[in-house]
């Protein structure tokens, strides 16, 4: 009789290459110093962006897949790409963390199905809450997990309100003194359980990362977005704007703003840019 068949083991995550992308030299401990010079370095190198949704090439959130793209190809990705990854590098340098679902709620109207994650991570006796996955909106850095929390920092400030017994919500200094950014509940999610939320973000028709270009990258003085073909430079003197209009300038931005280049032999739809 054969022997069952068993399933690989994951792929180590590669830690020296992760510190090289996103220009990390600093210690490996599980500890709140570390977590918040990760999570400021990552979310100002990887950027958040969608171009693989628009070629329609398939987005895998295994290890592996992960680090090819986002780590050695220098490419970025968006909240399930961005999010798995620095939870398989905290894991391994051992951080606790707990993997969340979230409902979008910045920019929406209703109820909005939890197509985003965000993660929880324990740190010297503490829970924060950790984000690199929301783009130039999200957090700069890990904001301390309880009632009232709030986090303030150059261009943008970041609260959390229990907003009920189980659900919880993250907020900004957006639009008035505080928009709610999403809401989400402690329930642990395992990475198969975004596995259904990927697919809907990436394929279906009535998501927004099939009807516009993004790019985006957050630092302490700078968040810089390109988004329905605008180019949006946010620094503490204020903004610069400007239109991209054609394939060539977009290009371009993606380029020189945000360090990614399409791959070889794929062009991006022209309906973006209608």
């Amino acid at each position: 009789m054969a022997e069952p068949a068993t399933q690989a083991a994951p792929e180590a995550v590669d830690l020296a290459a992760y510190c090289r992308r996103i220009g990390y030299a600093g210690e490996l401990r599980p500890n709140l110093a570390t977590l918040r010079a990760l999570h400021e370095a990552h979310v100002g190198s990887i950027p958040f962006e969608n171009i693989d949704v628009l070629l329609e090439c398939p987005i895998s959130l295994d290890t592996a897949a992960l680090q090819e793209k986002l780590v050695r190809h220098h490419r970025g990705g968006y909240c399930f790409e961005q999010n798995n990854l620095f939870k398989d590098v905290l894991e391994a340098i051992g951080f606790a963390v707990i993997a969340l679902a979230a409902r979008v709620r910045f920019g929406t109207v209703g109820i909005r199905p939890r197509t985003h994650m965000t993660l929880l991570v324990k740190s010297e006796g503490q829970q924060y809450l950790c984000d690199t996955g929301f783009g130039a909106h999200g957090l700069l850095e890990p904001i301390a997990f309880h009632d009232g929390s709030i986090a303030e920092l150059p261009l943008l400030s970041f609260r959390i309100q229990q907003e009920h017994a189980d659900r919880w919500v993250l907020q900004a200094t957006i639009e008035g003194p505080w928009s709610d950014l999403y809401a989400f509940t402690l329930e642990p999610q395992e990475r198969i359980d975004y596995v259904v939320a990927n697919h809907f973000t990436a394929t279906s028709s009535d998501s927004i990362f099939r009807k516009t270009l993004t790019a985006q990258l957050v630092h302490r003085e700078q968040r810089k977005v390109l988004r329905h073909g605008v180019l949006t430079i946010k620094t503490p003197a204020g903004e610069e704007t400007r239109t991209v209009r054609f394939a060539a300038e977009a290009l371009a931005v993606l380029r020189e703003e945000f360090g990614i280049e399409v791959p070889a032999g794929k062009t991006l739809p022209a309906h973006i840019f209608a």
